[in-house]
């Protein structure tokens, strides 16, 4: 009867008669390796923290913040948005650099982190990939300050009414304490004063709690430019190639290769 079965005793004699071709294709595949390892463009990875910027002080129901999240990340992937970048950095379009500015930009929103935006970017040392990330958020600041030129100036121009009133309703409450004394010379009457003067007072403090609210949404807490949290971050060791990991895959696959080469060279001698 035929044994279709494999035992270790015949896998050890395949490589011990073709250790020449297993040896020779493993050291050819590391040979491989450390020429890729030692040739191929080095890339690090910048990593930049984003921060949309708002204006504390908008109509009822409206987003205080400039973009929504996911039209902010809509527009950093936008092509004509990332010439620009490019272009700002001294880039040409078709460049290596840009090249890879495009494919390796990742974004990731954290809805519940302010909301933030993680931007990653790739290059060939480590400040230009400080450099390219720097220059996209501050390519989307310059966009975002023009967006919220019109909502700011609305809002300083309520606090500057509201600093009208308030004046004249202070000037109007000093009118009126002094008719309200008794013996004044005013026509209205020390009665009629009196009224007139707790309804003004009542409006101040209205008029001072509505200026107190403005200036605080107009303050650094609740209006502010779109900007980075943290600075950029570009670790020391380069992104690509991973020394561990290409050597790793390069042993791997050597082993693979040159067991395939042994054995298909003990098939060989069979048939012969």
């Amino acid at each position: 009867m035929e044994q279709d079965e494999i035992y270790l005793i015949d896998l050890w004699r395949i490589f011990t008669r073709g250790w020449i071709w297993f040896a020779g294709v493993l050291i050819l595949v590391l040979v491989c390796t450390y020429v890729f390892a030692h040739t191929v463009k080095r890339q690090w990875e910048a990593t930049a923290w984003i921060q949309i910027g708002q204006v504390g002080q908008v109509l009822s129901g409206q987003d205080p913040k400039v973009e929504p999240l996911l039209r902010v990340i809509e527009r950093l992937e936008l092509v004509p948005f990332e010439n620009e970048v490019l272009q700002g950095a001294g880039y040409a379009r078709d460049s290596s650099v840009a090249k890879l500015y495009r494919s390796s930009l990742k974004l990731e929103p954290l809805p519940y982190a302010g909301p933030l935006i993680r931007l990653r970017v790739r290059a060939y040392s480590r400040e230009q990939a400080a450099e390219l990330a720097t220059a996209t958020v501050a390519r989307l600041g310059a966009i975002h300050q023009r967006l919220e030129e019109v909502p700011l100036k609305a809002a300083r121009e309520r606090l500057a009414r509201n600093e009208v009133e308030l004046r004249t309703a202070e000037a109007d409450r000093d009118r009126y304490r002094q008719a309200a004394v008794p013996g004044s010379k005013d026509a209205q009457g020390p009665v009629l004063a009196s009224l007139l003067l707790a309804n003004k007072n009542e409006e101040i403090r209205g008029l001072r709690q509505v200026r107190m609210d403005l200036m605080e949404r107009l303050g650094p807490t609740y209006t502010y430019q779109t900007s980075m949290v943290w600075p950029v971050y570009v670790p020391d060791r380069q992104a690509f190639p991973n020394p561990e990991l290409t050597w790793g895959i390069g042993l791997l696959l050597g082993l693979f290769l040159g067991a395939c080469a042994a054995v298909a060279k003990a098939g060989r001698r069979r048939i012969a």
